[in-house]
């Protein structure tokens, strides 16, 4: 397969990555090379990657099987220098369902779109200490990689186009459409400490109907993935004497817990279709399921877990590590019609459905109040989120007296949103719960729905041959909130046919979503190793509003970016983009606001019927963010006798800033003057817990029946912050220091049909820093759950493919 991890000069060698059998040389491509039309961001037919007047990216499905992972999310951060996809380990749900961020900034901030309409979140929302926390996002892994045509993203603050959620940019994935053929493969690997062992079995079929007037483009695939562990052996920390065989501790030298990737077993289906009725109008429609049944592990419990010594001796005498189960349905659906009319009119009419349902499980577990009789799976509950979307798209070019016509569009949307916690069975939540996770309650239970519905409207031209121009404005009106107004300005001036500058100003906002407005659950959570009962409060509900909160608004943000785009010689592309986002009033996840031992709270809470709780969070929008950063991509062909030689090189650095905190509200400041809504440790999270630099260089040798293929990634520095404030605490801040993650693969193809790889991501065995003794939980967690490579190690895979 032929492997790019640079997204931008994926597009500038599309026409490059397909096997050449000739065996004289291949022909230079310099006048194709950014010739890929492109659908995103645009109205215009007939734009390419080289005229857009924002930095936009085309990833082939080559990049995105250019590895061994199975997860569409992994394949992504590959081949985007500006996407993290860290591997969290023992955060719950978001161990399953793992969140990916764009720009450094949340991942809800990243609208994602499947051929060009909304793609509905996940109903997931992220309340444990991994990046990303608070965010209810886009699960990219129910997506399969097999019906993938492309990958468009533009890098660019959108809002004005395409609604909430489009602040840090926009991932398109265009599936596969028209066209016959097909492909199958089958793939297999395994991490070289001998576990994490995956197999895949993808493909994807295409058929003409009806004369050739109608099409249908079938995908799907079946994969299994086995849990890696790279916990290590429970050693007491520093100073303090070890407590073996208590709380969470095994042994001293033991290994007890599970700490990796989950377990998963995961099945995805596509079908992509069209129908011309006749030549200006065409009917389309596409549906997308998946189902995974993902396993993650929670904190070891010890065989005198709680001083339940007696009764564990008759459950699990050598103490136990509880799992969760998270059973993941996903389903979607488009159709609309789309035509032109013979004065010049395009439209579109669409219909969107989405749906996401999360049932939760803990198995391998316990419930201490129902004693030996208890049952050691319990169904905890379940969250839901629902999708319904009407769509009007109009543009037409008009001649209003410029050199070349312009392009006038607008539209309207319709969207209706719904979100449901139920409540687990009684066993899951009575008494001390389930071990592990406990399930929700009823109190926790609820159902919620809100409508919004946009008119936006934008207008793009060449105004010369060598300046274009675009603007753009958007009108939200939520049913929960209010409304929203946003726009857009673009331009692009090409100073010759080698060097050109592009920039935009753009305001955007986000809507908070459903799951962050109404989520509630006590569960246990543990910080620096200590364990704690978290309340996670509505904003707008009783708790909440006792401890401060105020009900939810928008995010709101300022963005701007400045790029060049240059071609100083032949096959040689070089982009560079500057930008600059501010986020006023950005949603987070409070800190654990501690209140054990606080009288005063205890008391607070008591009275609205909640007791227990050592410590409570909500939502809220007390903070600011400046995001200040820029991406360098750059690409070189060099055609040889028999072959091709191409180098890609990428590089992403930016910088998070909390610009403002809101002052503690007089509630919280009455219950202790150290309480705080935001923390270190989640300040921490959004200004340096991800890499501040990405740097990727890939060569790739392109030869009739061999490809070979070798990349190089470089993850910049990141840094933890622990949850104290005093400063002597702040000496177990760490900071994780630079790594290189080095990949390699080659393809054989003995004909035209066939291809067997052998690769192996992370040749050289490379891990992040170790995690210091004062934050690693006693020795057993060696590594961080943020680093943005994963910490499991060399991976080695081969994939034999068919295709026809």
């Amino acid at each position: 397969m032929f492997r790019n991890p640079s997204p931008l000069a994926a597009a500038i060698l599309l026409s490059l990555a397909s096997p050449a059998f000739a065996q004289d040389a291949p022909k230079a491509e310099g006048a194709k090379t950014l010739d890929t039309l492109i659908v995103t961001g645009t109205h215009v037919a007939d734009r390419t990657v080289a005229e857009s007047q924002s930095p936009i990216d085309i990833i082939t499905p080559e990049a995105l099987q250019a590895t061994g992972t199975t997860e569409l999310a992994t394949a992504l951060a590959r081949a985007l220098p500006s996407l993290n996809f860290p591997r969290p380990a023992i955060t719950d749900g978001t161990s399953g369902v793992r969140p990916a961020q764009l720009r450094g900034l949340s991942p809800d901030q990243a609208l994602v779109l499947v051929n060009g309409k909304r793609r509905h979140i996940s109903a997931l929302v992220n309340v444990n200490g991994s990046i990303g926390r608070g965010s209810s996002a886009v699960d990219f892994n129910a997506i399969p990689i097999a019906a993938i045509e492309r990958v468009e993203v533009l890098r660019d603050g959108a809002s004005a186009q395409y609604g909430s959620d489009a602040i840090a940019g926009v991932v398109n994935i265009v599936l596969k459409g028209a066209g016959k053929g097909g492909s199958l493969a089958v793939d297999f690997g395994g991490y070289s400490a001998g576990d994490g062992k995956q197999y895949q079995l993808s493909g994807d079929t295409g058929v003409s109907f009806a004369d050739g007037r109608g099409t249908l483009h079938l995908a799907g695939q079946l994969a299994q993935q086995n849990e890696t562990d790279r916990a290590g052996p429970y050693q007491g920390t520093p100073g303090v004497a070890p407590t073996p065989n208590t709380g969470n501790n095994p042994g001293l030298g033991e290994v007890a817990f599970v700490y990796g990737d989950p377990k998963v077993d995961a099945g995805a289906v596509s079908a992509n279709a069209g129908f011309a009725f006749n030549d200006h109008v065409d009917a389309y429609a596409t549906a997308i399921a998946s189902n995974r049944d993902i396993d993650s592990f929670a904190f070891y419990r010890s065989k005198n877990h709680s001083g339940q010594g007696a009764l564990l001796a008759q459950v699990y005498p050598d103490g136990y590590v509880p799992q969760i189960n998270q059973v993941s349905k996903d389903r979607s659906l488009v159709a609309g019609v789309k035509g032109s009319t013979d004065n010049g009119w395009r439209w579109d009419v669409s219909y969107n459905y989405g749906y996401n349902h999360l049932d939760f499980y803990t198995q391998n577990s316990i419930n201490y109040s129902l004693g030996a009789s208890s049952p050691t799976r319990f169904h905890d509950g379940a969250l839901e989120y629902t999708q319904n979307l009407l769509n009007a798209d109009f543009a037409k070019t008009l001649d209003i007296g410029l050199a070349y016509p312009a392009t006038l569009s607008f539209g309207a949307e319709y969207r209706r949103e719904k979100w449901n916690q139920s409540p687990g069975a009684p066993d899951s939540y009575f008494g001390s719960g389930a071990q592990g996770f406990g399930g929700f309650t009823p109190r926790n239970a609820g159902h919620y729905d809100r409508h919004n519905y946009a008119v936006y409207a934008g207008l793009e031209a060449d105004l010369t041959d060598k300046f274009s121009a675009g603007i753009a404005g958007r009108y939200e009106d939520y049913s929960d909130f209010g409304d929203q107004t946003s726009g857009k300005l673009s331009a692009r001036y090409a100073f010759t046919d080698k060097v050109a500058l592009r920039a935009t100003v753009a305001s955007g906002f986000r809507a908070p979503a459903l799951a962050q407005q109404h989520y509630q659950a006590v569960t246990t959570n543990f910080s620096n190793g200590v364990a704690f009962e978290s309340g996670t409060f509505p904003a707008a509900g009783a708790a909440a509003q006792a401890l401060g909160a105020d009900p939810l608004k928008a995010e709101t943000s300022l963005s701007y970016s400045l790029g060049l785009v240059l071609q100083p010689v032949d096959r040689l592309y070089v982009t560079v983009d500057a930008y600059q986002i501010d986020i006023d009033d950005r949603i987070v996840l409070s800190s654990n606001i501690p209140l054990a031992g606080n009288a005063a709270a205890q008391a607070l809470l008591a009275g609205l019927g909640i007791t227990g709780v050592t410590s409570a969070r909500y939502f809220t929008n007390a903070i600011d963010t400046r995001t200040r950063g820029f991406d360098v991509v750059g690409s070189y062909s060099v055609p040889l006798s028999a072959s091709t030689l191409n180098f890609t090189a990428s590089y992403n650095r930016n910088k998070t800033e909390v610009t403002r905190i809101a002052p503690n509200p007089p509630e919280l400041t009455a219950l202790g003057a150290n309480l705080r809504r935001l923390g270190r440790d989640e300040e921490g999270r959004i200004e340096e817990g991800f890499p501040h630099d990405k740097f990727a260089l890939n060569a790739a040798w392109n030869l009739a029946r061999w490809d070979f293929n070798l990349g190089a990634t470089r993850y910049g520095e990141f840094t933890t912050r622990y949850a104290e404030t005093a400063a002597a605490i702040r000496q177990v801040d760490q900071t994780y220091g630079a790594k290189w993650v080095i990949d390699a693969s080659a393809n054989f193809r003995p004909d035209e049909r066939w291809t067997l790889t052998l690769g192996a991501d992370n040749l050289l065995d490379e891990y992040p820093d170790r995690t210091s003794a004062y934050t690693n939980n006693e020795g057993q967690f060696p590594y961080s759950s943020q680093s943005p490579f994963g910490f499991n190690g060399a991976y080695v895979y081969g994939r034999i493919a068919y295709k026809w």
